[in-house]
């Protein structure tokens, strides 16, 4: 109900005109009726963001200016996309249809917003808040996919479609949401810890702001913005031929650009729904948790296997993956939270039993309790500490757990230490087993993931095993076969759990029995 609504005296001017409709309607209909209406509550609402759709058309007129201001047309700005990229528009001959696409781009997307804007000023009207919310998507996309031939139109898209998301969905609401919305304790039932508390979810805007001003500087080099690509460690040259290397052609865009777009929603996702949005949101949750979890994990495997595909090092492309390996362990506790709420809601006949309803609208949960043990927000400047604390519950970093995960990068990084040619097998075998070992580690260092933690001890053995089919010489085999047996037997013990998940406790502490 308060989505949107930032002055302290229209929260007041809210709630009292909401309650004089209430009086109207027991006056008119009854003693019974005294509930403010679907419709009272869309007008009150509505009355509170009136001043979105007005910045919607505002931001259409300037998306309709855009071309004639950022120079579209001016072949001295056009940029040459890196590494002779032939396909999609990306050919530097192909440079006037870029331009010519995206200012027809700018200029639909322009007219929309000024359409969508103007019927959203009425309440009621869902599908123009979402219409204007997909516009904004677009643009986000735009110059990836029609391969900006300006930087100018990079960001100025970027930035517009950013604000057009967050006005249309983040700010107010999920559009009409208001009308079916379910008031309630924001802790999951069986819960000692709310996964969709603020500080759980400012740990992961943090981690994606990151890795979305990563990517977007890998993406300008990608799309000629920039000449060349700055590497502290590995230098220049490494980092460009993998970013023109020919798993990188393999997509008809950017794929840099792509991961900052992934990027970019994770960011705006964090922020999205209120503090108990595993039950209220679930579509939202289960989206965010598809972006994080299984195409992070397609991003981190990519990334990881560089030296194997491309025999070349890139440390931001490195740094993209580290960032997102532990937004998975730490989004993965609501994803369960929200399974749980869909599961016993749809069990129960909440929303006349549809999963369906259930999922797109959300609902009351059996047993909620309220958050007392989480900090405020407000609370950062003075107690950094504590707020970072709660922002890892669920989380847990054993010594068997992080010795497994530093063992993985010493796999990774052997073939460099042991001076082990990088296009052998054995590289191969040690680069592929080290990234595989890091990954499952940091993992499991979820709680509700645990178990996963076994997978390690096939991954250790396989290593060691693999690794003498390669004919490594004595000390390379030596230390890689030690070094998977290690891993192996680490990977066994589960460590100690700090949370309780509801129904999800038996699992997690699979195989053993949950103790008394």
């Amino acid at each position: 109900m308060d989505r949107g609504i930032t002055r302290p005296m229209a929260r007041q001017a809210h709630g009292a005109e909401l309650e004089e409709a209430g009086k109207e309607r027991s006056e008119q209909h009854g003693e019974d009726s005294g509930m403010p209406s679907r419709m009272d509550r869309l007008r009150a609402q509505q009355r509170q963001v009136l001043w979105i759709p007005w910045t919607l058309i505002l931001l259409g007129f300037w998306q309709l200016l855009v071309p004639l201001t950022l120079g579209y047309g001016n072949e001295a700005l056009w940029a040459e996309p890196s590494g002779g990229r032939g396909v999609w528009f990306s050919d530097e001959t192909m440079a006037p249809l870029r331009a010519s696409l995206m200012t027809w781009s700018d200029v639909i997307s322009g007219v929309l917003l000024l359409v969508l804007g103007w019927r959203a000023l009425k309440p009621d009207r869902p599908i123009a808040w979402w219409g204007a919310c997909f516009v904004g998507i677009w643009l986000v996309f735009a110059p990836i996919v029609l391969w900006s031939p300006t930087a100018s139109g990079f960001v100025n898209d970027s930035i517009v479609g950013l604000l057009v998301i967050a006005l249309t969905i983040l700010i107010p609401g999920m559009p009409n949401m208001t009308a079916f919305m379910t008031m309630g304790p924001p802790t999951p039932p069986g819960w000692s810890y709310n996964p969709s508390s603020w500080p759980q979810r400012a740990i992961l805007a943090a981690l994606a702001f990151v890795g979305l001003v990563v990517s977007r500087y890998l993406a300008a080099f990608q799309l000629g913005y920039l000449e060349s690509v700055w590497d502290p460690f590995f230098g220049s040259a490494s980092t460009e031929s993998v970013l023109n290397s020919s798993i990188s052609h393999m997509l008809p865009i950017s794929d840099a650009g792509l991961g900052g777009i992934a990027y970019t929603f994770e960011f705006l996702m964090a922020f999205m729904g209120g503090v108990a949005r595993w039950r209220t949101m679930p579509w939202m949750v289960a989206m965010f948790g598809v972006l994080v979890i299984p195409l992070g994990l397609a991003h981190i495997a990519l990334v990881m296997s560089m030296p194997v595909a491309v025999h070349a090092w890139c440390t931001f492309c490195i740094l993209a993956g580290l960032v997102m390996l532990p937004m998975v362990a730490l989004t993965v506790d609501e994803v369960v939270a929200m399974g749980q709420h869909v599961k016993q809601s749809r069990r129960r006949g909440d929303r006349d039993g549809s999963t369906w309803k259930i999922f797109w609208q959300g609902g009351q949960a059996e047993g909620c309790t309220p958050d007392e043990r989480t900090p405020e927000m407000l609370e950062l400047p003075d107690r950094p500490l504590t707020l970072l604390r709660s922002s890892l519950w669920g989380t847990g970093a054993p010594l068997p757990l992080l010795a497994v995960a530093a063992l993985g990068v010493g796999l990774y990084a052997a073939p460099g230490v042991l001076g082990i040619d990088i296009r052998s097998g054995t590289a191969d075998v040690a680069h592929l087993g080290g990234a595989f070992v890091v990954v499952v580690a940091v993992v499991a260092m979820a709680e509700v993931l645990r178990p996963v933690r076994l997978l390690n001890v096939a991954g250790g053995l396989g290593v060691a095993g693999l690794v003498l089919l390669t004919g490594p010489g004595v000390v390379p085999a030596a230390v890689i076969v030690l070094t998977g047996l290690v891993v192996a037997v680490l990977s066994v013990p589960r460590g100690p759990l700090h949370d309780h998940y509801g129904e999800w406790d038996r699992p997690a502490r699979w195989p053993e029995r949950r103790s008394a």
